[in-house]
């Protein structure tokens, strides 16, 4: 039974062998819980579809004990174990199952945190449109960011009946796709949405990311079938819509597959995970490039024998790209050299608490003691 109702969220054969090994440890402490994904959070809570409906459940006080960063709270996609009281009513998240992939970013809220925006998502639907929306720097941000959370890109240009500028457009994203197709459609006409069907199988999640006003919400309607989403006009100064989406949330396609769709992100941070794989991936025409320089610390700058310098002399590698990847790797680093330092900087005023609360602690007892006699 689970397996069928479940199915709508994406529940697959991997998710079920996942599930029996957790319920298996779980079951040798005594504790028991039912499964469920994770389909929008809310301000300390969540939306969780199980078996028998869609609950509002909070993390458990164990569970809140653990996670102590934003990657390791519940998040949108995650598939979680669900306890509810013996009346039937609250339900709590006892723990989540482990990820297959974690989309991460800087918390904007946090100046040296981390956030998981979607979890076990299979495919990143990097959207752009047709107009002033198509940037290659951009895109080359939101390409690192989704390799490195371990799912497959594929960049969407959108607007594609707006024919003007439309061949500009899948050019730019052409240079900088690598490995990522690129796919031209129209949520408006439904033009080109047959070749997403590859990208949006059953039992596969789809995160949807991309800048404000590219038609990410009209791309989730026109995939579902109907309004789900809100949608708003477009701005006659700038061709871009205003942004409509408000919260993450899993949208099921009926045939397993869900799509996540997230709020617009006008600049997106890079979290620090991306300094190995995702930036390799987003940048490979560089790496292989690197790879034949004669230094292998190769700065490419005035070095001799850089293969990377001659490209770009030869016009074969845009300077902008190498400069993009520079910045791009620069950020990265920064952002966990950041994180590294606030977590050494938590640990001291953990452990100055502790302190604090030993010494009163024996300040009560002895103190007292000391008194009497």
């Amino acid at each position: 039974m689970t397996a069928t109702a479940l199915a709508t969220w994406g529940w697959t054969r991997d998710v079920a062998e996942a599930w029996d090994r957790a319920v298996a440890s779980a079951a040798a402490a005594g504790v028991g819980a039912i499964p469920g994904r994770v389909i929008a959070e809310h301000r300390g809570a969540c939306d969780v579809a199980c078996e028998d409906g869609v609950v509002r459940a909070r993390p458990d006080a164990a569970l809140r004990r653990t996670a102590t960063s934003g990657e390791s709270r519940p998040a949108v996609g995650d598939w979680a174990a669900i306890r509810t009281d013996a009346a039937g009513g609250a339900s709590a998240i006892a723990w989540i199952l482990p990820r297959r992939s974690a989309f991460v970013r800087r918390d904007p809220g946090r100046e040296a945190a981390t956030q998981v925006v979607a979890a076990n998502v299979d495919t990143v639907l990097v959207v752009t449109a047709v107009g002033r929306d198509v940037n290659a720097r951009r895109l080359e941000r939101y390409l690192a960011v989704a390799w490195g959370s371990g799912a497959l890109p594929v960049i969407v240009v959108n607007k594609a009946d707006l024919h003007d500028g439309l061949t500009d457009a899948l050019r730019l994203a052409g240079m900088v796709a690598g490995a990522a197709p690129v796919l031209a459609v129209s949520a408006r006409t439904g033009a080109g949405l047959a070749s997403l069907a590859t990208h949006v199988r059953p039992g596969c999640t789809v995160a949807l990311l991309g800048s404000s006003g590219v038609g990410k919400s009209s791309l989730v309607n026109a995939l579902v079938g109907e309004e789900r989403m809100e949608t708003g006009d477009v701005r006659a100064d700038d061709d871009r819509g205003r942004h409509t989406t408000r919260a993450r949330m899993l949208v099921p396609l009926g045939d397993g597959a869900c799509l996540l769709d997230t709020p617009g992100m006008r600049a997106l941070g890079m979290a620090g995970g991306e300094t190995g794989a995702g930036l390799d991936a987003a940048f490979a025409d560089v790496v292989v490039l690197a790879a034949a320089c004669r230094f292998t610390d190769c700065g490419h700058g005035p070095e001799p024998g850089c293969a990377v310098r001659r490209a770009i002399e030869d016009g074969s590698l845009p300077a902008e790209r190498l400069a993009s990847h520079a910045s791009l790797a620069l950020e990265a680093r920064a952002a966990t050299a950041m994180l590294g330092s606030r977590a050494r900087a938590e640990e001291r005023r953990a452990g100055r608490r502790r302190g604090v609360m030993y010494r009163e602690i024996l300040r009560a007892k002895y103190g007292e003691e000391d008194r009497r006699g």
